[in-house]
């Protein structure tokens, strides 16, 4: 045991003195600075760079052997000589293997770099700096390979018997610097505290390789002296395994992990995202770049999108063309909360330039309402599950301003549409050409006034509806004002406002500061409707006009539809109409206020439904003159044709001509509408009309007596208290009339034949009839 261990204690011995003597050896006999103008030179030829050693070259023996500079810079050719340095680090050392100096190699055992800065330039005209160097050193590739390649490849050192061996056991860059000064984009990008650590590096086997560094945006170059927030400050690391082929010039990071830690300009919190990837390789013998399983996993959050941040995973492959600038991202997949799950592949083009893509999209089936209500952007709408079911496929095309769905597909709950999309992703172009079955287009609009209203009070897409909040803008003017808009659609149904429309067509247009309706039609109940109107948004204030016409309408399913309480209708029969409506400002009130223009229309084939004029003026003449009638009557008025004409001025719309021709009796009126205050005065009197289509036989001096109707009161009111006879009018007709048949008659023959009749005049004519009862009894005494 004690001749093993002093046999150990000698070979120990041995050894010791072997590294003296090789330590005593490689500094007496090496001197580094002899390696100055010879790595001067390489730089020199191999890149056109010009390198200054401004720090001795020496030795280092702790922890290990190495050799080490100080203050070095790099200048590209055609700089200037007091402009700053391309290329600058403040310390590089080189360890070396203790081994291979013996044999006559160098063998780096470490790389340090410290303070490294590089400072990268593109001019007004898109010209980087860097550009003729990587230009210089592709062209003598070949040569740089045989300078760097180990040593059994390649010739050793010049005026040495060293060669060098490429197998560096530990590199490491600390506090490290580059800038990127866009000066045809006035901006400016810094990459601080970069740091690098990779061990065995070498060019035959995958290494470890991890770096992190700070990178900061600022959209000014002027941000130092302006003392500038950045737009975007993002803390960035990446690790993985890299592979290199230096003579194939491809280059291999398996086991791609990168994380980041943003914060954008003006936004509170951090925008998390984390990158993997399988393979990323990089051929830059063939200019191409592929990524294999690449996922991007992050949580996106801004003030617009909610108070929290949302989750979103997006799967991936890519692979790029570097010299064509062109990419491919295969199959996509977005996924997030609310069953977000988006698909699709996209080529990617132009991407040294002008940025632009096409491909394909899928959305499948979710609910637009949480993600609405994330982003407070849910509006108040009558159908309680709207927008609860949207889904979309299309090949999508676009660049960096605009996106066109180009064969789109969308599922809106009930409702399918086909045809084309296109948007400005800042808010000012819309284009769409969209075919769809039916719309309910009331479940998307606030629901009635009185109905449980919502935190928001919002209309869809940033229209309000009146009723909703009348104060309240009507349209978005600032938006619309910049819009430029080319739309058209075709439905086979809609509903809108209580009303069905069938075979819809809608073409719409606009552009700076004018909004047009160039078509609406659709069939309506039977008939037809038409209108084309304009929105200027360029006058001050903004200025509303529409032509509206309709052909034929049906009355009775029309007014039915129209009514909130769901009442039958009072009138059957055909409507057509015509005019022209203007107003001004951008609240219902305001409108009302200041609508001006004319309507007019008529009623063909038409009833008073559940009231028979006819029976009324027929049985009130016969009880003026004595007379029964016995014979039946129809439950309902038929009239040949009504019409009207309004004129509309500052929201009053007034009329003296409404005609209505009942066979055998006229009846004309007058009246107005007050739209602001709602309130309404329509007076109408009804006359006989001799002729083969008479009603029934009357006294010749009956013909000249008007049977009087006024109608006032509140749209909003109850309606069956609008309408009146106008009992001061016909009283006043009345009266005269008897005072004609007193003179003939005697009094109590007359009173005895007029009793009954006054009866039945008191019952239609209500309690105010006591009083005319009294008046005719005082005639007649």
């Amino acid at each position: 045991m004690k001749r093993l261990l002093q046999t150990l204690l000698a070979a120990i011995g041995v050894l010791g003195v072997a590294v003296v003597a090789a330590v005593v050896y490689v500094t007496t006999f090496l001197d580094p600075e002899d390696f100055k103008p010879r790595l001067i030179e390489v730089v020199r030829e191999h890149s056109g760079m010009e390198l200054t050693l401004n720090g001795p070259l020496a030795w280092s023996f702790y922890p290990r052997l190495g050799v080490s500079v100080e203050r070095v810079e790099s200048h590209l050719p055609d700089q200037a000589p007091d402009a700053p340095p391309f290329l600058a680090f403040d310390k590089a050392e080189v360890s070396l293997a203790f081994a291979p100096l013996l044999r006559g190699e160098i063998g780096i055992e470490g790389l340090t770099l410290d303070g490294m800065q590089l400072r990268l330039v593109r001019d007004e005209q898109g010209q980087g700096n860097w550009e003729p160097l990587l230009q210089r050193l592709d062209e003598r590739r070949e040569g740089a390979e045989s300078a760097l390649a180990p040593a059994s490849a390649g010739p050793s050192m010049e005026g040495s018997n060293l060669a060098v061996a490429l197998n560096i056991a530990n590199v490491q860059v600390r506090n490290g610097a580059v800038g990127f000064r866009d000066l045809a984009a006035e901006s400016e990008w810094l990459l601080d505290d970069v740091s690098l650590s990779g061990t065995n590096v070498n060019p035959e086997r995958a290494f470890p390789l991890k770096t992190s560094f700070t990178l900061t945006s600022y959209g000014t170059l002027d941000w130092r002296e302006l003392e500038r927030t950045p737009r975007l400050a993002s803390t960035i690391s990446l690790e993985g395994r890299v592979r290199l082929a230096l003579a194939q010039r491809r280059y291999v990071l398996e086991g791609l992990k990168m994380s980041t830690a943003t914060r954008l300009g003006g936004v509170q919190g951090r925008q998390q995202a984390d990158l993997t990837g399988q393979e990323l390789v990089l051929d830059l013998s063939r200019q191409r770049l592929q990524l294999q399983e690449g996922r991007l996993e992050g949580s996106v959050q801004h003030p617009q999108l909610g108070e929290s941040a949302i989750p979103l995973a997006l799967a991936f492959a890519l692979e790029a063309d570097l010299a064509e600038s062109t990419a491919q991202l295969r199959d996509l997949l977005l996924t997030g909360p609310d069953d977000l799950r988006l698909s699709g592949n996209l080529n990617l083009a132009g991407l040294d330039d002008a940025p632009s893509y096409s491909g394909q999209v899928s959305l499948a089936p979710l609910s637009m309402r949480p993600w609405l209500a994330r982003i407070d952007r849910l509006p108040a709408m009558a159908g309680p599950q709207a927008l609860s079911d949207v889904a979309l496929t299309s090949p999508i095309r676009g660049d960096l301003s605009r996106a066109e769905l180009s064969g789109l597909t969308l599922v809106l709950d009930d409702s399918t549409f086909t045809g084309s999309l296109g948007m400005g992703f800042d808010g000012r172009m819309l284009a769409l050409a969209l075919q769809g079955d039916s719309l309910n287009l009331d479940n998307y609009l606030p629901p009635p006034e009185g109905a449980e209203q919502s935190a928001s009070k919002r209309g869809f897409f940033g229209i309000r509806k009146a009723h909703a909040d009348e104060a309240a803008p009507l349209v978005p003017v600032e938006w619309l004002s910049e819009l430029t808009l080319d739309g058209g659609v075709e439905l086979e149904g809609l509903q809108l406002g209580g009303l069905t429309f069938t075979d819809v067509s809608l073409a719409i247009s606009g552009g700076d500061g004018r909004q047009r309706l160039d078509r609406f039609g659709a069939k309506l109940y039977g008939g037809e409707m038409r209108a084309s109107g304009e929105l200027d948004l360029a006058r001050d204030p903004i200025h509303w006009q529409l032509s509206p016409e309709l052909s034929r309408v049906r009355l009775e399913p029309l007014l039915q539809a129209l009514s909130k309480e769901e009442e039958p209708s009072p009138l059957r029969g055909r409507l057509s109409l015509e005019g022209v409506l203007e107003s001004r400002y951008n609240t219902l009130p305001a409108l009302r206020r200041n609508l001006n223009g004319r309507l007019s229309g008529h009623i063909d084939e038409g009833a008073l439904l559940n009231v028979n004029v006819s029976e009324e003026l027929c049985t009130l003449a016969a009880m003026v003159e004595g007379k029964e009638i016995d014979r039946d009557w129809s439950d309902d008025t038929r009239f040949e044709r009504a019409e009207a004409s309004l004129r509309i001025s500052d929201g009053v719309a007034r009329s003296e001509s409404i005609l209505v021709a009942i066979p055998g009796i006229d009846m004309d009126g007058e009246g107005e509408l007050d739209l602001v205050t709602e309130r309404f005065d329509l007076r109408a009197a009804a006359g006989f009309v001799d002729g083969s289509e008479a009603a029934c036989s009357v006294n010749p001096r009956l013909e000249r007596v008007p049977l009087p109707v006024r109608c006032s009161g509140e749209l909003g009111g109850d309606s069956s208290e609008w309408c009146r006879f106008d009992r001061n009018a016909f009283q006043a007709t009345l009266v005269e009339l008897l005072r004609d048949e007193v003179s003939r008659r005697a009094g109590g023959e007359i009173e005895r034949r007029l009793e009954r009749p006054l009866e039945r005049l008191e019952e239609r004519l209500g309690e105010d009839g006591k009083e005319l009862r009294d008046a005719l009894r005082g005639l007649f005494n």
